[in-house]
């Protein structure tokens, strides 16, 4: 009988001991990973082409889920972006990004948000939408 005392004793310290060192590294079974943000999408781009060898402009994405920190990219390369609406966004666009002929792959990116809670949970993942081609002529 004394000999299972001793061993209900010895799990009741081990299940104390336990929790209080789960509680003290701050684990905790409830901690989720960040959720996917929204993913933008493009439906057009305007202008849709340009001559190679043209001058600067302003590219104007239309599409959907545009953040409003999102950010349009040039063939990967981020460009000065101006969030219009969850609609649409405009980029500014070098003459040197048009001075060839070829074709740019054109995406949408709104960046993640950093987490508040625990190991950083609660916060978002970038996200970026699938490439539209912009064609140089």
């Amino acid at each position: 009988m004394k000999a299972h005392k001793t061993q209900q004793m010895v799990k009741a310290t081990l299940l104390v001991t336990l929790t209080a060192l789960t509680l003290a590294c701050g684990y905790s079974s409830k901690t989720t990973p960040p959720v996917a943000g929204s993913v933008p999408t493009i439906a057009a781009l305007s202008p849709a082409s340009m001559t190679a060898g043209s001058a600067a402009f302003t590219l104007t994405v239309n599409g959907t889920n545009f953040g409003s920190q999102a950010v349009v990219n040039w063939n990967g390369a981020a460009r000065a972006t101006t969030f219009v609406s969850g609609n649409q966004v405009t980029a500014a666009i070098a003459a040197a990004d048009v001075a060839t002929a070829g074709s740019a792959a054109v995406t949408v990116t709104n960046p993640g948000t950093p987490g508040t809670g625990m190991y950083g949970s609660g916060g978002t993942l970038a996200e970026t939408s699938s490439p539209m081609s912009f064609t140089i002529k």
